[in-house]
Formats: C-alpha cells, sequence, structure tokens
C-alpha cells in the first residue's frame, strides 16, 4: 500500500498526519499529491466524501512550510475559497491541525457575522485563508485584505460556486492572485461554467478523474418507499425512532422547519438545518445533531454538500430532490469514506415518473417497497428498538445543549445559504456563531478532537467499511431517550400526518 511519504509529502508533514491517525492516502489523494506537491495546477475530482479536502490541505501546508516567510498584513500567503460558510468552517477545522504543527496561521472568514473580529485577525497576519467569496471580497473593498502575497489558491467545490451564482465575485478575486501562483481547483464534478475559471486561470493543468460523479458509491443501499400520502409521517417516524443519525431532505425551508416540530412533538428528537436560520442557531442545531441531543437532522439542500457529521448511516429524501445531481449530493451525507449507508426516497403516487426519472439519471437502480407503517421493511432499512422521547425531554435536552453552545449576544439575524455571490456588503447585526462542536467536512474534526478522520470520520487507515446495520442497531439511543430514562410513550403528533402530507407546490423554493 502506498504511504504519504512515498508521494512525496515531507517527512514531518507525513509524521504530523500519523499523528492524527492518517497513515493511508485515499484514491483522490494517491492520484494528485505527486502533481500538487510539484507546484502544477491540478483538476480533482471525486465524490463528496472521498478525501478531497486533505487532497488539497496536504500540499498547501507543505509548500509554505518551506519557507520561513512571514505573512504581512491583511496578505495571506494561501487562499482557500468556498461556496458555504459551513463547508468553510470545516475546512479550516481539517487544515488547523497541520497548519499548527507547521507553525502556520489560519482564518476563516464569511458573513452572518461581525466583520471586526475577522478584520483584527486579518491585520495581525495569517498564512492560510479560508473563506466565502462575498465576505472576502467586501474585506478586499474595505482595504482590510489584499491577495498579490498568494502563492497558491484553492477554489473547492467549484461547480457549486458556479450554482450559486458565485463566479462574477470568484473571477475578481482569483484575477487579484498572482498570475505565477500555483492553483488547484477540486470538485464533484467539472461542470457549470467551471470551465470558464479553469480557462482564464489555470497553467496547463493536470486532470484527475478518481470516479464517476453521476453515479453513486458501491457501499450505498438505494431503497424507494412507495406509499399513501397519509402514510408518509408514519412511516417517517418508525424509520427515525431506530438508534442512529439520519438526515432528512426537504425541498423548502417552511417544510424543514414544520417537520421539525411534528417529529419532535411525536417523540423523536430533531433539529432543522436551513438558510432562514441565523449563523448561531445553524451552529446550535449542527452540535446538537453531531452530539446525539438530537438523532435526526431535517434540512433542505444546504446541507447537502460540505456538511459531515460523523457515523450518519440514513438519509432520507422526504421530498425527492428535483434534480439526479441533488440527489448524489444529499446522499452523499452518509456511505462516505468505504463506511455503508442507507439511502430511502419517499415516494407518492403522483411522483412514481420523477423518481424514475431521478433514479435513471443518477445511475442506480433503487429496491422499491410498497410500504405502510409497521411493515417489515421498515425495521430491516432501520434496525433496532424504536425509542420515542417526550416532547418536554427533547425541549429540555435542546434547551441544554443550546445553553452549553451559546454565542455571544448579538446574534439574531436570519442567514443566507451562503455569502453574496455578488460581494455586495451585507449588513448584519453582531453575532459570533461557534463552529459545532464535531460537524465534520470530510476528513476532519474540530481540531480538539483527536484523532482526525477522514471521510466518514473513520481513520483513513481504518480497514473494514461498516454496515448500515450494525451502525443503527448499534444500540446508541438518542441523546435525549438516554437523559430521560426508560422510553416513553409515544405522544400525540399533533397533527403531524396531516401537515406533512400537505402537497408540495413542486416548485423549487430556496433553501
Amino acid at each position: 500500500m502506498t504511504t504519504f511519504t512515498e508521494l512525496g509529502v515531507p517527512a514531518a508533514l507525513a509524521t504530523a498526519l500519523t499523528g492524527l491517525g492518517i497513515t493511508s492516502p485515499f484514491p483522490i489523494q494517491t492520484a494528485t499529491l505527486p502533481d500538487t506537491l510539484a507546484g502544477k495546477d491540478v483538476l480533482g475530482r471525486g465524490r463528496t466524501g472521498s478525501g478531497k479536502t486533505y487532497a488539497f490541505v496536504i500540499p498547501l501546508v507543505a509548500r509554505l512550510a518551506t519557507s520561513a516567510r512571514k505573512p504581512r498584513a491583511g496578505r495571506p500567503r494561501a487562499l482557500i475559497l468556498a461556496p458555504t460558510r459551513e463547508l468553510a468552517t470545516q475546512i479550516e477545522a481539517t487544515l488547523k491541525p497541520l497548519a499548527d504543527a507547521a507553525g502556520l496561521r489560519t482564518l476563516v472568514v464569511f458573513g452572518g457575522v461581525g466583520a471586526n473580529p475577522q478584520i483584527k485577525a486579518l491585520k495581525a497576519g495569517v498564512d492560510v485563508l479560508v473563506a466565502c467569496p462575498g465576505r472576502l471580497d467586501d474585506h478586499i473593498r474595505n482595504g482590510h485584505a489584499a491577495l498579490d502575497d498568494v502563492e497558491i489558491t484553492v477554489l473547492d467545490e467549484a461547480d457549486h460556486m458556479a450554482d450559486l451564482g458565485f463566479l462574477p465575485v470568484v473571477r475578481r478575486l482569483m484575477s487579484q492572485t498572482p498570475a505565477g501562483g500555483q492553483r488547484l481547483l477540486f470538485s464533484a464534478t467539472l461542470d457549470n461554467g467551471v470551465d470558464v475559471l479553469v480557462q482564464r486561470f489555470m497553467r496547463n493543468p493536470i486532470t484527475h478523474h478518481v470516479d464517476s460523479a453521476a453515479q453513486a458509491p458501491v457501499e450505498m443501499d438505494h431503497h424507494v418507499l412507495h406509499v399513501q400520502h397519509d402514510d408518509r409521517f408514519d412511516v417517517l417516524v418508525e424509520l427515525l425512532a431506530a438508534p442512529g443519525r439520519s438526515v432528512v431532505f426537504t425541498r423548502t425551508k417552511r417544510r424543514a422547519k414544520i417537520l421539525t416540530r411534528q417529529l419532535n412533538a411525536a417523540g423523536v428528537p430533531a433539529v432543522e438545518l436551513h438558510g432562514n436560520l441565523a449563523q448561531n442557531a445553524r451552529n446550535r442545531n449542527l452540535s446538537a445533531f453531531s452530539d446525539g441531543t438530537a438523532g435526526t437532522l431535517v434540512a433542505t439542500d444546504i446541507a447537502a454538500r460540505g456538511i459531515h457529521v460523523d457515523d450518519v448511516a440514513l438519509v432520507i429524501h422526504a421530498d425527492p430532490p428535483v434534480e439526479h445531481k441533488a440527489y448524489l449530493h444529499r446522499s452523499g451525507r452518509t456511505a462516505r469514506a468505504g463506511a455503508r449507508g442507507t439511502v430511502i426516497t419517499l415516494m407518492t403516487d403522483d411522483q412514481q415518473a420523477d423518481v424514475r426519472d431521478l433514479t435513471r439519471k443518477a445511475g442506480i437502480r433503487p429496491a422499491t417497497h410498497r410500504t405502510r407503517p409497521g411493515d417489515t421493511i421498515l425495521a430491516k432499512l432501520a434496525p433496532g428498538e424504536r425509542i420515542f422521547v417526550s416532547p418536554a425531554a427533547i425541549s429540555s435536552a435542546l434547551a441544554v445543549a443550546a445553553a452549553a453552545s451559546a454565542p455571544a449576544r448579538g446574534s439574531s439575524e436570519p442567514a443566507g445559504d451562503s455569502e453574496a455571490g455578488a460581494g455586495a456588503s451585507r449588513r448584519r447585526r453582531g453575532g459570533r456563531g461557534r463552529r459545532p462542536a464535531s460537524a465534520t467536512q470530510g476528513e476532519s474534526r474540530s481540531p480538539k478532537q483527536a484523532p482526525a478522520k477522514d471521510g466518514a470520520g473513520k481513520s483513513q487507515n481504518a480497514g473494514q467499511a461498516r454496515s448500515a446495520s450494525s451502525s443503527r442497531g448499534s444500540g446508541q439511543a438518542r441523546g435525549s431517550a438516554t437523559r430521560s430514562g426508560t422510553p416513553q410513550q409515544r405522544p400525540a403528533s399533533s397533527g403531524g400526518a396531516a401537515a406533512f402530507s400537505s402537497r408540495s407546490s413542486g416548485r423549487r423554493s430556496g433553501r
């Protein structure tokens, strides 16, 4: 088996990786590291959870560590651009342990929080800046940052940047970096306008296609549950009351909010994640999901990329997505880095044609089951004892978790899904959100947590993938259920089935 040292990673950096529990490179790292370490421009394509973050973090740290040059005020030596604040935060969490070992300073900047702490940190000088395009553009326009010292630039999730309309501001930022600098572009796909960036800013880039972005990982089991409208909520509750972590996707922010409320009323601890939440609320809910206080995260497509929490064994498309790429990105919250996972799509009679077209384009052949509450297939897909918690106990546990992760005063503004694409200044009121306790991007944990992990939170040398059944049947009780002692009777769902069964308009809503 190839080692990091054999790929050209400096011995000191390889030792730091070993100290983090990372000894064996993933395919995307094996393919790209010889070229990135040699200073070449590289295009790297790999599915979410494939190890892309370390593939660009390692050569970036290696390059900067070879020079004793100190960063100037407001002028980073390396730049990593990411489309969303969650992804930017998680990239920095992956980067920081290696940067600390090399004596490099890091900083992450994004909107939705106060600008002054970021300005102060920029003034003190940083080696590596991880940034969302809109807030970085604001800092540059206001004279707090400049990119003329950047030696290496990384674009992560470049196709998602294009999807979100970031190309104009990304081009503006890239044009301010030195023409002779190294450029790395990593993405799940290399389309949707990414070519524009490649043609303009990259010099003879070497492209590495590690896997097909149009196919789901083989470790992922796909199922379609054909249900009646009135049965959808009860089927969902039965799946989510099993042990283990689950992510449920809805098409709109409103449905995510309503469904979260209904699940909690039905005795299933859940938190929401969507664009109407303030940054501190996003962080708080991700933290509650990560630490087990809530075993279910109900989210819009804001969580389809860049959000990783260890051991998500089940992804449920409560609302089938419109596009097959969204299906693959959503589903990628499970079956990461070789671990197994289960993906379930709830389908009603009127959705059959859409779901059939969706799965065909996604390149999967799901097992389809006509299902009602109580069917044995539900226990097979989500094994383990069903545990229901009283709504009062759920509220109490979430309140305790919220108090433990309470941010500084002043953050009450709703936050969009990402930075302003055009870079226009977006005035927000205060608010310094805290990083989630253990939500990680692909390969990492928070710097305070060791060992660092790759993909699904497993050490890269974990060896064997765990099955979805074993992860969901491990007996891990939902956080609130554990705190409340014996399992509670399932409370009334306060109209959950009727409210959840309301038909979607079919029109895509903002996330």
